[in-house]
């Protein structure tokens, strides 16, 4: 059996992207909660949700193409991560139904941004005879987070309310943007 390493720029890039993927699913499965809170229904939280797949899937496509003709996509990374972060810290300003629509929007747009790029990163960086495991490490830390982050920001909310789990959210993303942006491009 062989044994199973992943080299640093896979360990910084799944670092980093856990910790977006954290700030999210601290949300997930309270949204329409916080939907019902700033005066929308249901069906409002499923139009946002729509917004978010809607103006994502479009930019995908064209950040993908982007991404392939960029010399340093890290930095396309970066900027999707803060584009993300913002969009969380947008929350705490959400009075509305449109606002929320547009917040949305603007999630999408940066997790659309950021996704190519990381994904031909991560690849640049796999070992081909062990990418299905590597690629496997990348989906359990999806996962994880998801877990983690339901039960963290469902505490934060019971706790301490909305308000601190889009900073806290926000600062996650910030702070993986940061780092990446720091790092020494060699690196990755």
């Amino acid at each position: 059996m062989q044994h199973f390493q992943l080299n640093s720029s896979l360990r910084i890039l799944l670092a980093t992207n856990s910790l977006i993927l954290l700030a999210g699913a601290m949300l997930a499965p309270i949204y329409a909660l916080f939907v019902e809170d700033i005066g929308g229904s249901l069906m409002d939280a499923s139009i946002a949700g729509g917004i978010f797949a809607l103006f994502a899937g479009v930019t995908t496509f064209i950040s993908g193409k982007i991404s392939d003709s960029f010399k340093e996509n890290e930095l396309i990374i970066v900027l999707g991560y803060v584009i993300v972060g913002i969009g969380f810290l947008s929350y705490l300003w959400a009075n509305s139904i449109v606002a929320l629509f547009i917040i949305q929007a603007l999630i999408g747009i940066g997790e659309a941004i950021y996704s190519p790029a990381f994904d031909a990163v991560y690849s640049k960086h796999l070992d081909t005879k062990s990418a299905g495991t590597q690629w496997g490490a990348w989906e359990s830390m999806n996962y994880f987070t998801s877990a983690i982050g339901a039960i963290v920001g469902g505490s934060i909310v019971t706790i301490f309310g909305f308000n601190t789990l889009f900073i806290c959210m926000f600062a996650l993303c910030i702070t993986s943007g940061l780092y990446i942006y720091h790092l020494k491009r060699s690196v990755l």
